[in-house]
């Protein structure tokens, strides 16, 4: 794998991301009603959703289609200028589609792809969110104060993308956006799994192998508790609300994050961390890479049940049988 000798930091953060879903309302009632986030704005055929710790406009769009998966992934540069630097690599890599003028909620943003055909796009002028008087909280570090609904989520943490090389796209978000690999699988000296992070968090983008090697598609999207707690008290929520709960509250042994997935009505998949895992604060960190076979049991679960076979081959667009949800 070919890595940065030098990195870059101009890409900050996942800024937000877009699901499509063929049931929009009961996707958007999922994240308001038992996830606690609110709507700040519709348009067209999409609704736009934030965390109540969250500063901006919002993290989450949720746009009616067809078929659930993932409509596009957007990152946050850490300036104007540091924007027009991706573009130019990503331009390079000929995965560029060109700007447009932007959305509600942020200005200017490029429009590219992964080399498996994730849509994203590079940003950096946001709408940061206008808080409601009756969202007002005394605590003048906190975005709106907690809602009284649900669980409530407090920020979006990342994505896991399943990719038909797992290789081929993470050379590619580690060179074209200067993301840092923190955590991979190995299997015969290939790689075919991998986490990545722009800041301190373990990850904020993951690839994970597609079984069939179809491109494109969406394995979760995850939101942050920060409190392990709350993964019990919202699986009591989900199943006192008919919600399938994939696998129950659990520990990864990558990333060492308590964690859950649960399908939204649309059927895209949601993780929710109890925790963050653990931080990486040093400037020289090796990854540290697995191989496929102390995964089971070990990287994937470390306490906690073992994962059903429909979370290692079930992503969204569902374009393969899927597997019973038992």
């Amino acid at each position: 794998m070919r890595l940065i000798e030098e990195p870059n930091f101009d890409v900050a953060q996942l800024a937000h991301i877009e699901i499509f879903s063929p049931k929009p309302e009961e996707t958007v009632d999922f994240f308001t009603r038992l996830l606690g986030m609110s709507v700040t704005a519709r348009s067209g055929q999409s609704v736009y959703l934030r965390a109540y710790e969250e500063t901006y406009h919002h993290s989450l769009k949720v746009t009616e289609s067809k078929e659930a998966g993932l409509g596009h992934a957007a990152w946050r540069t850490i300036s104007p200028q540091a924007l027009q630097r991706r573009v130019e690599a990503v331009k390079a890599t000929g995965l560029g589609r060109g700007w447009i003028e932007g959305d509600l909620g942020h200005g200017a943003a490029y429009q590219f792809t992964t080399p498996d055909g994730h849509a994203m796009e590079l940003l950096y002028d946001v709408e940061y969110y206008q808080c409601k008087e009756n969202e007002k909280t005394k605590l003048l570090n906190r975005a709106t104060k907690r809602p009284d609904r649900g669980v409530p989520v407090r920020r979006l943490d990342h994505i896991n993308l399943m990719t038909s090389n797992a290789a081929t796209n993470t050379d590619f978000m580690l060179n074209a956006l200067g993301f840092r690999l923190r955590e991979g699988i190995e299997d015969n000296g290939n790689l075919i799994g991998s986490w990545m992070s722009v800041s301190n968090l373990v990850h904020e983008i993951a690839f994970m192998p597609e079984p069939n090697q179809q491109k494109g598609k969406l394995h979760h999207l995850c939101y942050w508790y920060g409190v392990p707690q709350n993964l019990y008290d919202v699986a009591d929520l989900f199943r006192e609300n008919d919600v399938f709960v994939e696998v129950p509250p659990n520990k990864h042994g990558i990333s060492q994050a308590l964690c859950m997935y649960v399908y939204e009505p649309g059927g895209n998949r949601v993780e929710l961390f109890g925790d963050a895992g653990y931080l990486i604060l040093d400037p020289a960190w090796k990854p540290v890479i697995w191989d496929m076979k102390d995964v089971p049991g070990n990287g994937d679960t470390w306490i906690g049940t073992a994962f059903p076979e429909s979370w290692w081959v079930r992503g969204t667009p569902v374009t393969v049988p899927e597997i019973a949800k038992s």
